[in-house]
């Protein structure tokens, strides 16, 4: 069996953390660098990373998790988050950066720019949609990098994004958020790990034409 088959295969939800397990600064900064290497739509980036190591704060956002306690068990918990608005200064900041890191001027890209501008002349909702689905793409990054590292992870959707945004000042730094993902490792408690995974076959799930 390939070892990323192995890997897959040993990940779950992971829904009890071992608080006193703590994944170190190193493995951290890996997770951080897959997020970063995530590829989106015309490269965008729609997203910051949260990263929230505050145990008050977490303690907190227990409430607004629907008491799911592993935004506060798990050695860390990643909270991603999109911009509440896309628009011209956001395509220009990338253009720039583009430009910068490519050895061009933005002025060479301005065919390139005029292309992305579909993304600010979406609607607010058709931004956030569009962010959101960005923001999966990173999730599974994240999940896949983890497994590889035998570090457990519990993507949610089941929190309160507008008391996150509170809680954690995100309506001040123009972000809202989108999903959480507690990372660390399981506890031996969790009666959820020793489940066998399930999954239709291959030949139920797969079309070959």
């Amino acid at each position: 069996m390939e070892k990323i088959i192995e890997d897959l295969n040993w990940r779950y939800a992971c829904k009890q953390f071992d608080p006193n397990k703590q994944i170190s600064e190193n493995q951290l900064n890996t997770l951080l660098e897959a997020l970063r290497l995530t590829p989106s739509s015309y490269g965008l980036q729609p997203w910051k990373f949260v990263v929230v190591e505050n145990k008050d704060l977490r303690e907190k956002l227990v409430t607004a998790s629907w008491n799911q306690k592993q935004v506060r068990d798990a050695s860390h918990l990643i909270v991603m988050c999109a911009p509440k608005t896309l628009d011209e200064s956001f395509i220009d900041n990338y253009v720039s950066d583009t430009a910068k890191t490519r050895g061009q001027e933005p002025s060479d890209l301005a065919g390139f720019k005029k292309m992305l501008m579909m993304i600010p002349n979406k609607s607010v909702e058709g931004q956030a949609a569009w962010s959101k689905n960005q923001i999966y793409i990173a999730l599974g990054n994240l999940m896949t990098t983890c497994a590889q590292m035998r570090i457990d992870t519990c993507p949610m959707e089941g929190f309160k994004p507008k008391e996150y945004d509170e809680i954690l000042g995100l309506n001040e730094l123009g972000l809202t958020s989108v999903l959480v993902c507690p990372v660390g490792y399981r506890s031996d408690e969790d009666k959820y790990s020793g489940l066998s995974k399930v999954r239709y076959a291959k030949d139920d799930l797969t079309i070959r034409i």
